[in-house]
Parts: structure tokens; sequence; C-alpha cells
């Protein structure tokens, strides 16, 4: 298609790359100063020369950080809960997705407005809490993965990607034999790379930034290195204990930004990885005419 190139295109197409452009310093712009606050001195903070060049270049922030004890065991089970209920989600939700993803299933309208209403209406905490202890679940890591295994949301996007699937692959693989469970496995999930790397980065952001039910559910030694380091900045006046009572406010914002830096790397070095997915072609030759 010859794109003709008209003032009133180039006015949009302008438009939107300003847009762009300004979204782009919006994201980033805030990313880069927390990154200068925790590389800078405490003087540098407190005479406000910082902003997105660290002044008086230092790593006593990070020191800080990695120097309390069972930091990097707060880590480890992070990335076990962030691991494996990403692993349990997806299993689970395409269990549920595929069925539903079929007109033909029985109770299927109903199934889907119960899942819609639970999406807007929930239990509340102190019923979910009843629910965890009763399953006798607290004080267990799996506290963390089973009660958030599937998201509502995630659920609908797997199965509007399934019913995007044209049923001739299906019925092809079925005519040669493959069960719904081998159509599933042989046919649909290689199709499915896609939704299954966003649904699958959704749920992995979800459970490595989770705190709260950690502190509901959790003892010390199982706590997430989201909650280990919300504690870290809620206390961080006495990291500046051995300092005078005017750095105690500068050292304090170096170490949240520290923390907010140390939290949120790992997600976006993993990003890049899967944004191929996001713009991947997957139905291409699926179906030759």
């Amino acid at each position: 298609m010859r794109e003709y190139k008209t003032r009133s295109n180039l006015v949009f197409t302008l438009l939107v790359n300003l847009v762009m452009i300004l979204t782009l310093f919006a994201c980033l712009v805030p990313f880069v100063y927390m990154i200068a606050l925790s590389l800078s001195s405490p003087k540098a903070i407190v005479n406000n020369e910082v902003f997105l060049i660290p002044k008086g270049l230092t790593l006593e922030s990070y020191r800080q950080i990695f120097s309390y004890p069972n930091f990097f065991h707060a880590y480890g089970n992070t990335i076990l809960y962030t691991v494996a209920g990403t692993a349990i989600s997806l299993v689970m939700m395409v269990l549920f997705a595929y069925p539903l993803s079929k007109s033909r299933l029985r109770g299927n309208t109903v199934i889907m407005k119960l899942v819609i209403f639970s999406m807007f209406f929930s239990g509340g905490l102190i019923p979910n809490y009843l629910l965890v202890s009763s399953l006798h679940l607290i004080n267990t890591r799996w506290a963390m993965l089973l009660p958030f295994a599937i998201n509502q949301f995630n659920l609908i996007l797997m199965i509007n990607f399934f019913k995007a699937i044209p049923l001739d692959l299906e019925e092809a693989a079925i005519i040669d034999g493959l069960d719904y469970f081998g159509v599933l496995q042989r046919i649909i999930l290689p199709l499915s790379g896609a939704a299954l790397a966003t649904v699958g980065l959704y749920t992995a952001v979800f459970f490595w930034n989770d705190w709260f039910n950690g502190l509901i559910y959790l003892k010390s030694t199982q706590f997430p290195v989201m909650l280990f380091l919300r504690n870290i900045v809620n206390g961080t006046s006495m990291v500046g204990d051995a300092a005078g009572a005017g750095d105690k406010t500068t050292i304090a914002i170096s170490i949240k930004s520290a923390v907010i830096i140390t939290s949120t790397l790992p997600i976006i070095v993993l990003y890049p990885f899967l944004q191929r997915f996001f713009v991947k072609g997957v139905m291409i030759g699926a179906v030759k005419g």
C-alpha cells in the first residue's frame, strides 16, 4: 500500500513521535534520577546537586543494603516465588482457559460470568486469610503460590487468544488421532508463545513485587525481597545512627533509591528477552489456504 505524505499525515506522525518521546522521558528520567541518588554522596544530596548525574560517586548505599543479614536469602525466596508461581499459574490458566475457549462446553457462559464476577468482587482480606488458614498454608511457601495462581484478567486474555486459533488445526489433528490433551500439547501451546510470554511476564511481575501477602502469611525466614527491602526502608533512620542528625535524612534517601534500583533491575533486565514475543506473528503460516 502506497503511503501518501499529505500535510495531515505528516502532522499526525510528528505528534505521535512527540508523544512517544515525552512518554519515554517520563518513564526514564525518574529511574535515572534514582540511580543518580543511590550513587551520590550525602553531601551532594543535601546540597541539591544531584539530578541525572551522580555527584561524589559512592557505592555506600548498596554496601549498606548488601550487608543486611539474610538479604540474599530473601532474594532467593523471591526468585523461588517468581519462578514457581509463574510456572504453576501458567499451567493452571492454560488448563482453565483452553476448555473455556470452546463454545460447545456445557456451562461455558455461566463459568465465564463467575470468572468476570470474581474479577470485580472478592471476599476481602479476612475471608481470604481464614481460607488460607483453613488450608493450613500459613507459614508455608505455598501461601504465596496457590491462592494467586489464577488471575482473572490474564485468564480472559488467554481464552481470547485460544479462540483466535483456527478450529481447522484442531480438527485436522483430531482426525489424525490426537486427543484433546494431544491437541493442546502439540498444536495449541506451540502457537501460543506470544500469549504465554505476555501472561507469564505479567504473572512474574506480580510475584516479584508482592510483599503484602508475605507480611500476612509468612514468617521472617520466608520473606520475599520486596518485604525485606520495605523493612529496610521503614528502618532507614537506624542506618544513620552513627552519623550526625543532619545526615540521617540524606542517608535514608540514598538507601531508598538503592532499594528501588535493586528491586526493579532484574525485571528490567528480563523484559528485553520477552519483548520479541509481543511483536511476533505467531499465526503466520499456520494455515495454508
